[in-house]
């Protein structure tokens, strides 16, 4: 292939913006060293994504979910529930990643508000004082 052009993409990847972030990111891995999987034929980095892109060498799936995986800031991690049938014998609120054995009270109980109460609250606060830093 001698010269790459979006439309030689387009039918693998049918947004030409999510081509654009695909073949971006596919870049940016192979300058931090990632092999390649075609030849290179002295092209630069976003060239040879492009390449990849368009010969199927790499599957776009793929792609994006990697680039997903590498904005994500917090990894969620599934870790199984509390079975709600213990937490109802227990009269409280479990909490997570405490062992019973602490010093622990042994129900944890949350005051109820009434609507009143909440107003008369917030009208009780005081507002902050003005200053010039801000």
């Amino acid at each position: 292939m001698a010269r790459v052009t979006v439309e030689d993409c387009i039918d693998k990847v049918d947004n030409r913006f999510e081509l654009v972030l695909l073949a971006g990111h596919r870049a940016r891995q192979i300058s931090q060293g990632a092999p390649i999987t075609v030849d290179r034929d002295n092209d630069k980095n976003p060239v040879v994504a492009l390449r990849e892109i368009a010969d199927e060498t790499l599957s776009p799936d793929d792609l994006k979910e990697d680039l997903i995986h590498s904005l994500q800031k917090h990894v969620e991690v599934d870790e199984p529930e509390p079975d709600p049938s213990t937490l109802i014998a227990a009269g409280g609120v479990a909490v997570a990643g405490e062992s019973e054995e602490e010093d622990l009270p042994e129900t944890i109980n949350f005051d109820q508000m009434s609507e009143e109460e909440l107003l008369a609250g917030i009208e009780g606060l005081v507002p902050p004082e003005k200053s010039d830093d801000y």
